[in-house]
């Protein structure tokens, strides 16, 4: 790679999480039956008009707020023409040369510190496809046997956000798609779950001798369902066209399949330009031209976006930039989080619960009952010395499942640290006269030795322990 330069732009689409479709009043729900969130108009029955869904176009629109752009004051839907199986009308309904949303950026945080900013070309409204699947063993349409379609995705509010080819390698793209993923949960518009397709991303690379200025040819990627597949098929991407150029092999401009199981991309089809859809502007919805009042009252919504809410964090609640990245960059930890301060918890112990062991529980597949409250019990229980970390992690696996207080599982598992000094001291004589050879390493300036005496007395008391009382005890002896 050391002959060459890397350019990416990402095309990435983020279902709405509207109560219903774009241009039909049918439900907009993941995972309900085939075909049944279905009406004439989704499905393109003739004499059927489309109905522009107003909060969908609110969404869009907060979105290119945030993201900077300029709110266009006329805007149009076009007709993307193209025959697959999954439209039912055989086009799409898109924007083309005047999208709703035009310019602004992201500045993206990397993995060292620094930041790079990303600039966005549009942002525009469209329509979402339906769902395909191919009867085959690889779940691809090259070996199937048949397809079945579900038109419950047809017509769900989609936007499409397009970047700048601003981007140099696979960790900036997958920074960017983290940064993005995690604005537009801030924003509430959807819940950006990939693993459900309600964020789903294409990317264009390209390779260039370095200090070029003219583009290579671009190749499409598409079928990345993670951040990590988008990491892994730009960086095999990025290799196989270094390959091709050091070879003398010219790069074909089309679109290739991302394999996550053989770890490698794979050519779908030639790839299409502008003039191959036959674009021409919607006969049956009239242009958007947004009140500059209500655009402004939706700017007003906005919320604290997170690349200002991890700063927050940092610089006023003291939590380190990596836990202030992982907290801030899921929507359900924010809630938590947030709701703990509001009664005045250690925020840092709490930040560290809600991103380690409260997520691990969430994140499990299951449902839970956790709440604010539970993380505030876990952080004042521990610092109160009434339970210790092993044992507060085992009550709140509890409360996931039961709903009580954390408190009251403690006190139902017995988990409740002995602190009484009368008790702890009589098991510490017995450690001490047990271990003599560990009690003299530890006069001979070894101090490390006394973690081990905690431990033994931990033993002794059942893990019950509270384990500062017990160093403090142990050394009072030891050094009596």
């Amino acid at each position: 790679m050391g002959a060459y330069e890397t350019v990416i732009g990402l095309e990435c689409h983020v279902e709405l999480s509207t109560r219903t479709k774009m241009f039909c009043p049918c439900a907009n729900t993941f995972g309900a039956e085939p075909n049944t969130n279905t009406c004439a108009v989704c499905l393109g029955h003739p004499g059927t008009l489309p109905v522009p869904n107003r909060e969908a176009i609110a969404r869009i629109v907060k979105i290119g707020l945030a993201l900077g752009s300029e709110i266009a004051p006329h805007s149009i839907f076009h007709r993307k023409n193209y025959f697959y199986p999954d439209m039912p009308k055989n086009y799409q309904i898109s924007q083309y040369d005047l999208p709703l949303c035009v310019g602004g950026h992201l500045d993206v945080e990397l993995a060292d510190g620094s930041t790079t900013r990303v600039g966005i070309t549009r942002v525009h409204m469209e329509e979402d496809t339906g769902k395909t699947q191919h009867g085959s063993e690889s779940g691809r349409i090259h070996d199937a046997t048949h397809a079945s379609i579900d038109f419950n995705r047809a017509g769900v509010p989609l936007v499409e956000c397009v970047s700048e080819p601003d981007i140099r390698s696979p960790e900036e793209a997958a920074a960017y798609l983290r940064e993005l993923r995690a604005t537009l949960a801030s924003l509430d518009v959807s819940d950006v779950k990939m693993e459900e397709g309600s964020l789903r991303c294409d990317a264009n690379v390209s390779l260039r001798s370095i200090g070029a200025e003219a583009f290579g040819t671009k190749v499409e990627i598409k079928n990345m369902n993670s951040i990590r597949s988008l990491e892994r098929a730009l960086t095999y991407e990025i290799g196989r066209q270094a390959a091709a150029l050091d070879a003398g092999e010219p790069i074909v401009q089309e679109t290739r399949h991302w394999n996550e199981d053989a770890g490698a991309t794979a050519s779908m089809r030639s790839k299409e330009e502008a003039f191959d859809y036959r674009y021409f502007p919607e006969p049956d919805i009239p242009a958007i031209d947004p009140d500059p009042t209500w655009v402004e009252e939706i700017r007003a919504t906005l919320p604290e976006l997170p690349r200002a809410r991890r700063d927050r964090y940092v610089a006023d609640l003291g939590l380190k930039p990596e836990v202030a990245r992982v907290l801030v960059g899921d929507r359900a930890s924010v809630a938590l989080f947030e709701g703990a301060l509001v009664e005045g918890v250690d925020p840092v112990p709490a930040a560290t619960w809600v991103t380690q062991d409260v997520a691990a529980l969430r994140h499990a597949g299951e449902e839970g009952a956790l709440t604010s409250a539970h993380v505030v019990d876990v952080v004042r229980l521990i610092a109160a010395g009434t339970v210790s970390n092993a044992g507060a992690k085992q009550a709140l696996e509890a409360s996931f499942t039961t709903g009580e207080r954390v408190g009251d599982a403690v006190e139902r598992l017995g988990l409740t640290q002995v602190s009484d000094a009368g008790k702890l001291g009589a098991l510490a004589d017995e450690v001490l006269a047990e271990n003599p050879d560990v009690v003299q390493k530890f006069r001979d300036g070894k101090d490390g030795v006394i973690g081990y005496l905690v431990g033994q007395l931990m033993q002794k008391a059942a893990g019950a322990a509270n384990p500062k009382v017990a160093q403090e005890l142990l050394r009072e002896r030891l050094q009596g």
